[in-house]
């Protein structure tokens, strides 16, 4: 009796968690939406301007929102890095990607979100250690590794390949970065920028 009892109540118990989990999916895609038309408002605004600083905190309180409801949710890991990003807080907002990149929020990430988000984490480390010495290598040591992963993930994300040829270029792997930048323009021929980078890269001898 007591094992059958057990075998009743265990079904309507998953039931509960699966109706549980599909209304935090629900209230957290309704934060996400709403925070993500913020982000968009704050996007649009002039840089730097009151509108533009006072959208992105809306859109972060909204994703703090989303992420409370649904930690699992990649998504609303991202909607909140961007937000950061546009409050000139790029640390958090790095972390904040560390966490859509990292179980269980990954899993909810298609190979091209994946990648997009990869690309997003490698700029803003960038950005963060700019200048020479140690801090810079590791920085750029850790940006090769994203941007090579996000091309594997999604091969004709330009934005990856112009920022693993920087990466390169800097590094001063000279073939690398010529391979990275000419694969960025087989996609896209108007980059004036990759283009002149290119030209720039010194003729190695064979």
């Amino acid at each position: 009796m007591a094992m059958g009892l057990a075998l009743y109540r265990l079904p309507r118990a998953g039931l509960a968690g699966i109706r549980r989990r599909r209304r935090a999916a629900a209230e957290a895609r309704r934060y996400f939406i709403h925070g993500a038309q913020l982000l968009a408002r704050a996007r649009s605004a002039p840089p730097g301007s009151s509108a533009a600083l006072s959208h992105a905190r809306s859109a972060l309180e909204e994703a703090d929102r989303a992420v409370a409801a649904d930690p699992r949710d990649a998504a609303a890991h991202i909607l909140r890095s961007a937000a950061l990003e546009l409050q000139g807080r790029r640390a958090p907002a790095i972390r904040a990607l560390d966490a859509a990149l990292s179980p269980p929020a990954a899993r909810s990430l298609a190979s091209s979100e994946r990648a997009d988000a990869l690309t997003q984490r490698a700029g803003l480390r960038l950005a963060v250690a700019e200048g020479t010495g140690r801090r810079r290598e590791r920085t750029l040591d850790a940006a090769v590794e994203d941007l090579t992963e996000a091309v594997r993930e999604s091969p004709k994300n330009v934005r990856a390949l112009s920022l693993l040829g920087q990466c390169y270029q800097e590094k001063g792997m000279t073939q690398e970065a010529r391979r990275a930048y000419e694969s960025a323009l087989a996609e896209d021929d108007s980059l004036v920028n990759i283009r002149e980078a290119l030209r720039r890269l010194p003729i190695e001898p064979w």
